[in-house]
C-alpha cells in the first residue's frame, strides 16, 4: 500500500453558531489542510498520483475559502464552519477528482485539517 500526501495553508475567518464562547464571535486562523491519497497500484511512471496533480485538484477549492469569512459562502452560509465540517467538504470536493485522476487506481483516504498548529480534526469515509 502507498500512501501520498499533500498539505496546503490558507487563511479564514469564521464565527461559530450556537457556540458559547470566544468562538462564537469572528475570528481568523491559519488553517492547513492535508490530504492522504492510498492506493496499491503504481502508474507506468511508478507515481500513485502527481503532486503536483493533487496541487491542481486542491487549488479551486482552498481558492475558495482563501481569505474569505466563511459564514458567508456556501455551504458555511447554512453549515456550521467547525473544523469538522470544513474537513468533510474538502473531502467531498476531491474525492471524485482523485479517483478520476488515478483512473481509480487510488482513493482519497483522508483529510486533516488543522486549525492551530496544535489542534486539528480528521475526516474519512472507512
Amino acid at each position: 500500500m502507498y500512501e501520498v500526501q499533500k498539505s496546503v495553508e490558507f487563511s479564514a475567518a469564521h464565527a461559530l453558531r450556537d457556540y458559547e464562547g470566544p468562538c462564537a464571535r469572528n475570528h481568523g486562523h491559519n488553517y492547513r489542510v492535508e490530504i492522504a491519497v492510498r492506493g496499491d497500484t503504481l502508474d507506468r511512471q511508478k507515481l500513485l498520483i502527481d503532486f503536483a496533480e493533487l496541487d491542481r485538484i486542491l487549488a479551486p477549492l482552498v481558492a475558495r475559502v482563501d481569505h474569505q469569512n466563511l459564514n458567508e459562502i456556501p455551504p458555511f452560509d447554512r453549515v456550521n464552519p467547525t473544523a469538522e465540517a470544513i474537513a468533510e467538504w474538502f473531502y467531498r470536493g476531491m474525492v471524485e477528482s482523485v479517483a478520476k485522476a488515478t483512473e481509480g487506481r487510488a482513493r482519497l483516504a483522508a483529510v486533516r485539517l488543522w486549525e492551530t498548529p496544535d489542534s486539528w480534526v480528521v475526516y474519512s469515509e472507512g
